[in-house]
């Protein structure tokens, strides 16, 4: 297993457990981890034996504080539009891994870390997380996502009102505007994103993925596209063994027995 500077990861019994290791930094995104994380997640996707991936924060502070500003500072408008263009890659290659990812956020998700959230699947927000996309503050617009993703999520006008004022809120303001799926006690975050990665595994493994890229590519088209994509992924499910198997159980009224294939 390849060793990171900046990221630790771990496997067992499906799950692929990501955390961003920069505690002194509170987990900010420089171009070092960057990197690390674009190359591991390309091992992940090729790793069949991970069914779900789970992103967290080192410590008990931060997700991830930010992208580091410190090697922001300087960067000119050029060396600004390439930080932002390999953020926004890596973000859209976690978006579009075929496993599902969820994000367990364990503190401070802003900016960079709002918007790696963003690109998870699912988000389970410990009580003490914190989210925004502070940037107007600095001088500076979202640079990985943020501006196309929040509003995808929560609706255009909840998504400008935080974008413009850079404001910062708290898990249940996340949870109540739909921003996370549901918040949990600091210390049971990780055993509630385990529970449901367990949950997600139980079910058909090539379904669960057709459904999430039919959810990601349908919503960059318009509804008769949509719809038409769906119609594919529905009609791929038919050449599995786990529909069979699955409409067998259902008939013969016991638990399926899915091989993932």
């Amino acid at each position: 297993m390849t060793q990171y500077n900046n990221l630790l990861y771990v496997t067992g019994n499906g799950i692929g457990l990501i955390t961003l290791n920069r505690p002194q930094a509170l987990n900010a995104l420089n171009s070092e981890l960057l990197t690390e994380l674009n190359s591991l997640l390309d091992t992940i996707a090729q790793d069949e034996s991970v069914k779900v991936v789970i992103v967290t924060g080192s410590g008990d502070k931060s997700f991830v504080a930010g992208a580091d500003i410190a090697e922001m500072r300087g960067l000119s408008a050029v060396e600004g539009r390439n930080f932002g263009k390999f953020g926004q890659s890596v973000f859209a290659k976690l978006e579009n891994l075929p496993q599902p990812v969820i994000a367990a956020v364990n503190g401070f998700a802003l900016g960079g870390g709002c918007e790696l959230a963003l690109a998870c699947d699912i988000r389970i927000a410990s009580e003490k997380a914190k989210f925004g996309q502070p940037e107007v503050g600095l001088g500076i617009t979202p640079g990985f996502g943020g501006t196309q993703r929040l509003p995808r999520l929560i609706g255009k006008g909840r998504a400008k009102e935080l974008l413009y004022t850079g404001d910062v809120i708290d898990a249940q303001e996340a949870y109540r505007l739909g921003l996370v799926n549901k918040v949990a006690a600091s210390a049971e975050l990780l055993s509630v994103a385990r529970a449901l990665a367990e949950k997600i595994m139980s079910r058909a493994e090539v379904a669960v993925q057709l459904c999430k890229a039919a959810v990601n590519q349908g919503l960059e088209m318009d509804l008769a596209s949509g719809v038409a994509y769906e119609a594919e992924t529905f009609g791929l499910c038919f050449a599995t063994s786990d529909q069979t198997e699955g409409m067998t159980a259902f008939i013969e009224k016991r638990k399926p027995g899915f091989s993932g294939k």
